[in-house]
């Protein structure tokens, strides 16, 4: 996806023809020489001497670009420029561009007309004429530039002419194009393009695997002047991406291989007593229909094979609530005089929100506190285990069925070992054997299993529960809602004389004993070979038992297989009992949260997969995009696995009607993110998809890189380390809907999670400082004022200001301080969202890039006419994508339209207040 500059191509490489030929229906068309993943064609337009229809009238021209093909004779509108207004001569600052992958050939015709916009709200246009060339003449022409007449319809009257210019880095245009006037305070700009040879932005070797993962890029073409009079060349990209529907697609396979695992671990509960065997029963009926949900959109989804977004239009769909809104990759390459080239990302998306369930009722947010609120006070015929717990018995379960058959392994290769007599296979199998059965048993030390051993006891038939559960205590009735206490529940199942409390410890420590028995052999054996070293440096604490050793018989011409196999079988069969046991108690932990609020609870577990799945789908497109980026920059990569990476949602979300709901939706899926990690791995074949591991609790998301990208990465990454996101979100709601939310509604959902965010942010940047290394801080302080910005952003948050954008400015301008990921976000990654995204790369233009001060405005009219934003692929509203042309004279991007129509709704509302009231009184 990176754009080669030009400019730093060898000569005779600017579109040049070449004998290829290209044959479509039997008639051969001469292909345009390009370089690879390049536009084909790109250039730039200015009209001289146009003559208006009207004498003395001051024109707002805009140019219309439609193609013919060769093969058809029928116009097809390709793209058009901005309106120039108040002159006869105006320079365009849109360009034209023809991507790589678009059917232009030599012999294409492009035909250029030219209108007089009279009424820009209503689009009211008369025609002054038009001009055409085949792209032959252009490429072939002196200095690749035309100089064309612009007829009347009849092809008489000659009204101007337009200059079709290809676009060529570092080169002067002849002619009086020098001086052409480039707005209407008469600010002159010589046609000059001055730009760096262009370092690699992001790497060519990366295009191929990126253009596998985002699709049908949407290009436009910019040149601004600069504060000192030269040009700069922005080429501003918008894709889609195939990760809409992949990463939902692999999380619902992966949701229902979990619960059809929790299914059957509920099912081999055991005998209980008739209450818990009804319960369970109703548990697994209702579990079953969940699975079976997930199995018919999952088929759904893979019916769906030509989509790469999911338009606004259909939010609402229950088969692809999964799937995240108007997903899209928003970049912008500049190429600047006298500054390196730069890559600017955003990935912009609708807010993750469950659409088709609705917002009656509020977002997970206000759902989640009241189903916990809910859980606290429920009935003696349930057992209460807090979040954490149940959360905590899902990872156990999530350890023991990793751990389990990975000492199984080991314990194999240990065996191998010891039947090839080498004592240091032996040693390296017992090193991993014993790290691997030390996590196994200090997954058992959590004291919530012994709790829920004697919980499941009690519910075996003749475990009778003689007193109901302890009520809640003067203290817990103190608790703030918002922070329950960890009630220990467990603490009203009563002693039963005839159950023994110490047998879990007997059977939890007899895997220990049983790995020390194992250490305590191969050590004997290794000594009795003639070792040095014994082993015995695997057990805990390094120690041995001395019984052991003393048991344990060795004789030298006797086989170390034999010798080892019994206590390896041993090791095994413990470690079932165990497994066995823990299962069972474990499952009957989570058998409790699903029986005490159904259908509630999988209700509110089917919101939370919707809301993470477009969460996640959003995240790894930016990491992934992120990643190649910045792949050749060593800085990053040590940030990458020392802290990990900042990734910043910018919400412009009302606090007004459903939109609360969404916002509250949002905040808990980006929470979620926490979850997620990423691991770096060596893509083996062309599949460069990536894959995702892990459960509800605890996700690895793998992303494969070609061997040659994947060997320029750094050790630590290669061999597998976890990479950590840290997802933070500030919201400032910008709408008509927000000023009345400010005036009669509450705003405190917005300022409690702005508050909680800014504290995360902060606690990232302190790791950040504290982990990375000092000469890199150095440098780092010495360019950036972070510190000051956090400060900043603190005292605007704390302002409790109304609209207060300057909030998710600053955040973001953090964000890309701190080589983070930035998301745009509202309700359809639309107006709102377009309106962020535009005024975020003028602003960057002008602080990073030295954009004219008298030309912020204008370049912000070009990003934001139509048929520039990305909002335009969302097929079911084309007009909406179009933002308004307010031009705003600072930060505060929201509409003056809008400002308009809350004024008057104002003024409705008081005029009908004041005829009430004198209703009243008559």
């Amino acid at each position: 996806m990176e754009i080669k500059e030009e400019g730093a191509s060898e000569e005779g490489q600017h579109f040049l023809p070449t004998a290829q030929a290209n044959e479509t229906g039997g008639t051969q068309f001469t292909s345009i020489q390009k370089i690879p993943n390049e536009p084909q064609l790109e250039f730039i337009l200015a009209c001289k001497d146009l003559v208006a229809p009207v004498r003395d009238r001051k024109l707002n021209t805009v140019v219309q670009i439609s193609v013919i093909h060769p093969t058809e004779q029928s116009l097809i509108r390709y793209s058009s420029t901005e309106i120039v207004e108040g002159t006869r001569d105006p320079l365009f600052l849109t360009g034209v561009t023809f991507p790589s992958e678009y059917p232009i050939y030599e012999e294409t015709k492009i035909k250029l007309t030219v209108y007089d916009v009279k009424d820009k709200s209503h689009d009211t246009r008369s025609f002054l004429g038009f001009a055409s060339f085949k792209v032959a003449e252009l490429l072939k022409s002196k200095e690749q530039l035309l100089s064309l007449s612009l007829r009347t319809s009849d092809g008489g009257k000659v009204v101007g002419t337009i200059e079709v210019s290809v676009v060529k880095m570092g080169e002067i245009e002849d002619g009086e194009t020098d001086h052409i006037t480039t707005d209407v305070q008469g600010q002159k700009c010589a046609l000059v393009y001055e730009c760096t040879a262009p370092e690699s932005v992001s790497g060519k070797d990366n295009l191929p695997f990126l253009n596998a993962v985002f699709k049908n890029p949407v290009c436009k073409l910019y040149r601004f002047p600069t504060s000192d009079n030269k040009w700069m060349r922005i080429r501003e990209q918008m894709s889609e991406s195939i990760l809409s529907f992949h990463i939902p697609k692999e999380l619902i396979s992966l949701h229902i291989k979990e619960d059809l695992c929790r299914n059957q671990e509920l099912k081999e509960l055991g005998e209980l007593s008739p209450h818990w065997d009804n319960l369970r029963k109703k548990v697994l009926t209702h579990c079953d229909q969940m699975v079976n949900m997930y199995q018919d959109i999952l088929t759904e989804l893979s019916k769906d094979t030509g989509s790469s977004f999911k338009s606004s239009s259909s939010k609402g769909e229950k088969t692809l609530e999964f799937v995240p809104v108007n997903l899209h990759l928003q970049r912008m390459h500049v190429h600047s005089p006298h500054l390196k080239d730069a890559l600017y990302d955003v990935i912009t998306v609708g807010a993750p929100a469950a659409h088709f369930q609705g917002f009656k009722n509020g977002g997970l947010r206000k759902l989640l506190h009241r189903f916990e609120t809910e859980r606290r006070n429920t009935g003696y015929q349930f057992i209460y285990y807090s979040p954490e717990n149940t959360a905590k018995a899902k990872e156990v379960l999530s350890n023991i069925n990793q751990l389990q058959p990975l000492i199984a392994t080991h314990a194999d290769l240990l065996l191998n070992s010891a039947s090839q007599r080498s004592p240091d296979s032996l040693k390296n199998s017992l090193k991993m054997l014993s790290e691997k059965t030390e996590l196994f048993v200090h997954a058992f030390k959590d004291q919530l299993v012994r709790s829920a051993l004697l919980a499941l006891y009690t519910a075996r038939p003749g475990g009778i529960l003689t007193k109901p559960p302890s009520p809640r205590s003067k203290a817990e009735e103190s608790c703030p809602e918002d922070q329950p206490p960890r009630m220990k529940r467990q603490d009203s199942i009563p002693h039963h004389s005839d159950y023994d409390e110490e047998e879990w410890d007997r059977v939890w420590a007899n895997v220990g004993k049983s790995l020390n028995c194992i250490i305590a052999m191969v050590d004997k054996l290794i000594e009795r070979d003639g070792g040095s070293e014994g082993c015995s440096g695997g057990s805990k604490d390094g120690e041995k038992d001395p019984s052991l050793a003393d048991s344990i018989t060795s004789h030298p011409r006797e086989d170390w297989y034999e010798q080892l196999s019994p206590l390896v079988l041993t090791l095994k069969d413990c470690m079932g009992e165990v497994v066995s046991r823990a299962k069972q108690s474990l499952t009957f932990v989570l058998l409790q949260e699903l029986a005490c609020s159904l259908p509630q609870c999988l209700t509110l577990t089917l919101r939370r997969d919707i809301v993470f799945s477009q969460a996640l789908a959003g995240l790894v497109c930016g990491f992934i995009i992120k990643l190649h980026t910045s792949l050749h920059d060593p800085n990053f990569l040590q940030q990458l696995h020392t802290v990990g990476l900042i990734v910043q949602y910018e919400g412009l979300l009302s606090t007004y009607s459903d939109e609360i709901g969404m916002l509250e939706d949002m905040a808990v899926g980006i929470s979620d993110l926490k979850k997620v990690a990423f691991k770096i791995i060596e893509a083996n074949s062309n599949d460069v998809l990536p894959v995702i591991t892990g459960r509800r609790e605890h996700y690895v998301v793998e992303v494969k890189l070609p061997t040659g990208m994947f060997e320029s990465l750094p050790a630590q990454i290669k061999e597998g380390q976890l990479l950590r996101v840290h997802p933070v979100l500030f919201n400032v709601g910008i709408n008509e809907q927000q000023t009345l939310a400010e005036r009669f509604g509450d705003v405190s959902l917005q300022e409690s999670i702005n508050h909680e965010n800014f504290e995360l942010l902060k606690e990232y940047y302190t790791t950040f400082m504290e982990k990375m290394p000092p000469d890199y801080i150095s440098h780092f302080q010495e360019q950036t004022d972070l510190k000051g910005l956090l400060e900043n952003l603190h005292q605007n948050i704390q302002a409790k200001k109304r609209k207060n954008v300057e909030i998710v400015w600053l955040a973001a301008t953090i964000c890309r301080k701190l080589n983070g990921i930035r998301f745009t976000c509202c309700k359809s990654a639309k107006d709102r969202t377009s309106m962020s995204v535009t005024l975020e790369q003028c602003s960057i233009l002008r602080d990073e890039h030295q954009l004219h001060k008298d030309f912020f405005i204008r370049a912000l009219d070009c990003m934001r006419s139509r048929q520039t934003q990305g909002a335009l692929n969302d097929s079911d509203d084309p007009e909406t994508g179009c933002l308004s042309d307010n031009k705003p004279t600072s930060r505060h991007f929201y509409p003056v339209a809008l400002l308009l129509v809350s004024s008057h709704l104002l003024v409705v509302w008081l005029i009908l207040s004041l005829a009430l009231l004198l209703a009243k009184y008559q």
